[in-house]
Order: structure tokens, then sequence, then C-alpha cells
């Protein structure tokens, strides 16, 4: 399987959504909660953007 490194735009909503959750897990700041598990399923979420980042060339 040949990798690619994702662009800076791709790690950059990766890191944003890995933060949200964090955010929203610990409580700082209170973002409201459309789904059941919000800081778990934007978790993955921005692990997913970040796989797809790096096995799409040029995404």
């Amino acid at each position: 399987m040949r990798l690619n490194p994702p662009t800076v735009f791709i790690f950059f909503i990766s890191l944003v959504l890995a933060v949200l959750a964090v955010i929203s897990k610990l409580g700082y700041v209170a973002i409201p909660g459309f789904i059941p598990h919000q800081s778990f399923w934007l978790a993955v979420s921005g692990y997913i953007v970040l796989m797809i980042g790096n096995l799409v060339r040029g995404l």
C-alpha cells in the first residue's frame, strides 16, 4: 500500500475536528450536543478525514 502525505488543508480539518472533540468532552465551551456521544463521533470523523487524506493522492 502506498501512502501519501495529506495536504495542509486536510490536516487542519482533522485537527479542528479532534480539538472540538476534546473541548466538547471536557466541557470548556458549551457546544450543543446534537447527537449522542458527540465527542466520540467528532474524533472518529477527524481520524477518517486524515486517513482519506493519506490514502488519496492530491487531496
